[in-house]
């Protein structure tokens, strides 16, 4: 097969074209130029978009990955050689299905290609489902490493056997293994179900086989209860029986008490007609005990009143003033206002006799002032005259000031000691003091006034209702004088009313008692049995018999409606039956799908045995090309682990030891080794290799494109990469197609 052009509208393709030639050809593009699109886009047009993927963690699925982003839809066309046929592949959407429309017709003439459909594409042209043309000639980005599929293993199983070609050891081993877990697989395969079930069915009838036991032994018990109930209800009647015939007896007593209390009643009611009603008498007694409240607070009030008596006593002592001789408020404030005028005047003419004095001095002065200024022009006798009047006028006017100022002091002094104080302004300080103890005179006077009017109230009280008692117990007691007489009258009247009281009610309680008596002593029967316990025995032991009785029947109503609700026995046994065959057989076909896989896995074994030293020598050889004989041997495991053993080395290493560059190679040899002897011979189909050199360098890298041109001759190489080097390499070479990709 060779493929001859693709134009796309693909991711970042938007209607590019891409024309091959055949042998290597070599695709150059910086990164993101649209290599790994471009063999995206191959694979896509030969095996469709995968619609069921979804996007997930670190993955974005191919249909939204490559959508164009010029939001236009999804198509391209791809033209090849295949079987000397032209053929133009053709996908476009289809509804919401991105390159669900396809189309393949013969190139030259348009005429569709009989059974090439958009599904079977791939698979026909390239003669590989598309799990094993990924894990073969189809090298994407970083994806070098190998990993195991059904369809790969079915592809190898031809190569080491005749068998079918579908035939694939994983496949096998994992339908064996599905159904061997699908008869056991901890709780949810078969055989635990039915083991399940048939636990459930035994627990059933186990239940069942204890719940019938149990009824039957309630309903023994039931009917052991039920004649012992029977007995005991007999021996009830029994003592019911002799406790009414005891009862006739207690009749009879009952109607002797009845008459003698008749008897009473009738004596006691003759004794007590003469007394007044009973709430009167007890009436009396309170007014009596009242009565000794009045006294007692007849006594309180003579005390009180003898106290308010020497308490204004005290008071008018207190009150006595000689200064105001018992006057009245009104008087005694007048008299000080007089007294205190008086020696206001008496202070006046003091101050008048003062300036007098001044006065007199004065003129007598200025008389021999001016008898002294004059003494050349007038004679000496009327100097002497005028200075001895002069003097006299002086000591005749002081003697008659100092005997009015004498008189004035004597009566200031006589008014201070009459109200005994100091100065005048304190007089009617007195006088208000005076009044305020005539004031507490007149309280303390109105308040033992108070105290004797309630003293002759209590005793008005006193003796109004004594004799109001007196009165009322004479007509039964004449010979009472006194309130205690009034008293033991009242208690005994009382008392007669009590009795006749209490035998009032002794005969309701004889004749209540005489007619219950008469009453069951008409009902009452004959002993049928001798009972064997005393009464409240028998009550308590037949109440203790029909509480069991009733949590038996209980019992057995749930156990019946247990059993009901478990259903038939017989059912449950056939279903057993079925079960237990169900099972062995099921565990005869795991015993039997294990020794399956144990035959498998020789099968398999064998088979590795005779295809892995072809694969493996296949490998050794591209791997020693590839390093130029650094790695001489290839081993790949079981699990599709690749191996490697160094030149002079013994022991083979990991894929995982080695550096990225050696791992690469490893795996190209092995991929290219797959697509030997895997892949169809007849029509050898594409190598793709998206930057599977990019971890090589220089040298091997040298060694990879000389191997891969030898390869070229066989079947058309894809080479995609982001570097210049293997181009230089290529320049001139024959077989090899250098195509710069068109940004």
């Amino acid at each position: 097969m060779r493929i001859k052009k693709m134009r796309a509208t693909f991711g970042t393709l938007e209607g590019r074209t891409l024309e091959l030639a055949e042998g290597l050809n070599l695709l150059q593009a910086p990164n993101e130029g649209g290599k790994s699109t471009w063999s995206a886009f191959l694979r896509a047009m030969f095996y469709g978009i995968p619609t069921k993927e979804r996007d997930r963690q670190g993955y974005i699925a191919e249909k939204n990955r490559y959508q164009p982003w010029s939001g236009a839809a999804m198509e391209g066309e791809l033209e090849l050689t295949w079987r000397g046929q032209e053929i133009t592949l053709r996908r476009g959407p289809r509804g919401n299905t991105p390159f669900g429309a396809f189309e393949a017709v013969y190139t030259g003439t348009g005429e569709p290609v009989p059974g090439l459909t958009g599904e079977n594409a791939g698979e026909t042209l390239l003669g590989v489902p598309r799990e094993v043309f990924e894990r073969s000639a189809f090298v994407g980005q970083g994806g070098a490493a190998l990993d195991g599929a059904p369809a790969l293993e079915a592809r190898i199983a031809q190569l080491a056997s005749s068998g079918e070609e579908g035939v694939s050891y994983s496949q096998v081993e994992r339908r064996l293994k599905d159904w061997r877990n699908r008869r056991q697989h901890n709780k949810t395969g078969l055989i635990p179900k039915l083991e399940g079930e048939l636990a459930v069915l035994d627990d059933t009838l186990e239940r069942q086989t204890k719940v019938h036991r149990a009824l039957q032994q309630a309903r023994q018990e039931a009917d052991r209860l039920e004649e012992e109930g029977a007995l005991l209800r007999r021996e009830a009647q029994a003592h019911d029986a002799a406790q009414k015939a005891a009862r006739v007896e207690k009749y009879r007593a009952a109607r002797r008490e009845l008459e003698q209390a008749e008897e009473q009643l009738e004596q006691l009611e003759r004794e007590t007609a003469s007394l007044p009603p009973a709430d009167k008498l007890r009436a009396a007694q309170g007014d009596l005990s009242y009565l000794n409240t009045l006294q007692a607070n007849l006594k309180l009030a003579q005390s009180q009143a003898e106290q308010a008596a020497e308490k204004v006593r005290l008071a008018q002592e207190q009150a006595a003033d000689p200064a105001f001789d018992g006057m009245d408020e009104e008087k005694a404030r007048q008299s000080a206002q007089a007294h205190r005028a008086e020696m206001e005047g008496i202070w006046s003419a003091g101050k008048r006799q003062r300036l007098l004095s001044f006065a007199l001095c004065g003129a007598a002065v200025a008389l021999i002032v001016i008898s002294f200024v004059n003494l050349n022009r007038f004679p000496f006798p009327v100097h002497a005259v005028l200075n001895g009047g002069a003097i006299a006028i002086l000591v005749g006017g002081l003697i008659g000031i100092k005997r009015q100022t004498a008189r004035m002091k004597a009566r200031w002094t006589q008014i201070l000691e009459h109200y005994g104080v100091e100065g005048r302004d304190e007089i009617p300080d007195r006088a208000e003091e005076y009044c305020r103890k005539l004031a507490l005179v007149r309280q303390a006077a109105q308040e033992a006034q108070a105290v004797e009017d309630a003293r002759d109230r209590l005793s008005g009280q006193i003796a109004q209702l004594r004799q109001a008692l007196l009165e009322l117990v004479r007509p039964f007691a004449p010979q009472v004088s006194d309130l205690f007489g009034v008293s033991a009258a009242l208690s005994r009247a009382l008392g007669l009313e009590e009795k006749c009281t209490a035998a009032r009610v002794r005969l309701e309680g004889a004749q209540k008692l005489a007619r219950e008596l008469h009453t069951q002593e008409e009902s009452g029967e004959e002993a049928a049995v001798q009972p064997r316990f005393d009464p409240a025995r028998t009550a308590a032991l037949l109440h203790e018999n029909q509480g069991e009785l009733t949590r038996l029947r209980s019992a057995m109503a749930m156990a019946q409606g247990e059993l009901n609700t478990l259903g038939d026995p017989a059912l449950f046994r056939r279903r057993r039956e079925e079960l237990l065959e169900q099972l062995d057989s099921r565990r005869r076909e795991y015993r039997a799908l294990d020794l399956a896989l144990e035959a498998l896995e020789g099968a398999n074994g064998m088979l590795q045995a005779r295809f892995s030293p072809a694969l493996n020598r296949r490998a050794g050889e591209i791997m020693e090309r590839l390093t130029g004989g650094a790695y001489r041997q290839v081993a790949l495991t079981r699990q599709f682990e690749a191996l490697a053993t160094p030149g002079e080395g013994v022991l083979p290493r990991r894929a995982i030891a080695l550096s990225q560059g050696t791992a690469d190679q490893l795996y190209l040899a092995v991929r290219l080794a797959v697509c030997e002897l895997a892949l169809p011979q007849e029509e050898s189909i594409p190598l793709v290799l998206d930057d599977a050199l990019a971890n090589f360098d220089d040298e091997r890298m040298a060694l990879a494109l000389d191997f891969l041109l030898d390869l070229a001759g066989e079947r058309q190489i894809l080479l995609f990469t982001c570097h210049s080097r293997e181009g230089e390499r290529l320049a001139g070479r024959p077989g090899a197609a250098i195509l710069p990709l068109q940004s």
